[in-house]
């Protein structure tokens, strides 16, 4: 099976002294069901899984249950000979989206400690909005994504010895040889190629058939489009139109949504789309990337919405929109096609799953700089650019970024293809696959004591 990084934190909430109950949330498709039966199947006697989905598609036993007695009456029909106790049964609610009224439930079913508990969901950012009682004192929300480059090395047999000595050269800002630096760079454009869904994945370890790998990925953006559908009908065609166009507007020089070209009509704004945007970034099914004009830690107090980027969750997924079948543009470094959109895509995967909120510097005098994230060890914004091309030194936004006293930065990073990591004027240059190493907790500690 493929290895997650996700799984430990599973295991280790399951196994450890925490009564509250455990919430993985994240787009379909990604593997969340899986490792959460793989984790529980380690740990408990009994396992009752029960998909809410295709129950809402069947008999509808948990529909319209009102208190944890009809809850476990109806679990009884079902799974009775399984039913043991909290020590060796886990009750595991997938897709738990479908009944939100059994969010609210999770508090009294978490009191009467009858079982041990996991959930699931792919819309869960949405059921969270729409729930009168959200029982947060009672859940542990972990958010999954789709694999991570490291989790992709690891698919392919680079060991964890080899991956820990990368991770100690990007501490001691130090390049890899040519020989493990090429290894690595060719892997990373098969990531780009295959992405990060677990299904593309395993196609591409057993195949590595890119038709085969493309039709995966058409599934799961149909898919993806097919739920998007599923949502009222005020709304539907919006959130469709916002999410087809997003592969064109990373085509555009400033990559934003254009809010007049979802409808065609000249005057709507971020305001007019805000339930829209919010499905599609709740959902996981895309990244989105707020503007700053005056970037200060932390972040979050000068985002705007309504300059807005929306990423797809998964390269892949863009790379086959884009280029279909043909696997030249990435492979061969095609000099007449520009991979920026896709290196900024998969830098938003990488990013967001190693727990940063996405920004991006906007500011019409000193130009565009592709994220800022927060540097939680320094207090302080940390700008990145992200280079596909030869011409990595030319960064003109990030060097007046750099240069504005009161923005209080102490440097910035450029990622890219080249292999030699070296610091100029306060940019230190870095091949791209060391965006695996950046840490969004801000701190390598387990535990820090106060």
């Amino acid at each position: 099976m493929l290895y997650r990084k996700i799984e430990s934190t599973i295991y280790n909430h399951l196994k450890g002294k925490s009564d509250k109950i455990l919430v993985v949330t994240g787009a379909r498709q990604i593997g969340k069901s899986y490792i959460i039966r793989h984790v529980a199947k380690k740990i408990f006697k009994n396992v009752i899984e029960i998909n809410l989905i295709e129950d809402f598609e069947g008999e509808k036993l948990f529909e319209k249950i009102t208190t944890t007695e009809e809850f476990y009456l109806n679990l009884s029909m079902i799974a009775g000979k399984k039913m043991g106790n909290r020590n060796d049964t886990l009750i595991f609610l997938d897709e738990i989206q479908q009944y939100p009224h059994l969010l609210t439930m999770l508090k009294f079913l978490r009191e009467e400690h009858r079982f041990s508990y996991a959930v699931s969901g792919s819309l869960l950012g949405i059921a969270l909005k729409s729930t009168t009682s959200i029982p947060l004192g009672s859940i542990d929300i972990v958010k999954m994504y789709p694999l991570d480059f490291e989790e992709f090395l690891i698919a392919n047999g680079v060991g964890e010895d080899a991956i820990d000595n990368m991770r100690s050269s990007f501490d001691r800002r130090e390049s890899l040889d040519e020989a493990v630096h090429d290894k690595i760079m060719g892997l990373f454009k098969r990531y780009l190629l295959v992405g990060g869904l677990p299904e593309a994945v395993n196609v591409f370890l057993e195949t590595r058939n890119m038709v085969r790998i493309r039709e995966v990925q058409r599934d799961i953006h149909e898919l993806y489009a097919i739920d998007a559908s599923k949502y009222d009908k005020e709304h539907r065609l919006k959130i469709k139109r916002i999410y087809e166009m997003i592969p064109s507007n990373m085509e555009n020089k400033k990559k934003r949504l254009v809010y007049k070209d979802i409808e065609g009509k000249n005057g709507k704004r971020a305001g007019d789309y805000v339930e829209e945007i919010d499905y599609l970034s709740a959902s996981g099914i895309t990244l989105e990337v707020r503007a700053v004009s005056n970037p200060s830690f932390p972040l979050v107090e000068s985002g705007q919405k309504n300059l807005l980027k929306l990423y797809l969750n998964d390269v892949g997924l863009m790379t086959g929109i884009l280029y279909r079948n043909n696997i030249r543009p990435v492979l061969d470094d095609e000099c007449s096609i520009n991979l920026g959109a896709v290196y900024e895509c998969v830098a938003a995967m990488e990013l967001a799953a190693h727990n940063y909120s996405l920004y991006y510097y906007d500011n019409k005098a000193k130009g565009e700089v592709d994220y800022l994230v927060d540097d939680f060890s320094r207090l302080k914004a940390l700008p990145l650019e992200i280079k596909s091309g030869k011409d990595y030194t030319v960064h003109s936004a990030l060097s007046k970024l750099l240069s504005t006293p009161e923005y209080n930065m102490e440097e910035g990073y450029v990622f890219s293809n080249t292999r030699e990591v070296r610091t100029k004027d306060r940019v230190t240059y870095m091949p791209i696959y060391y965006l695996m190493f950046l840490d969004g907790n801000g701190t390598a500690e387990t535990e820090i004591l106060i």
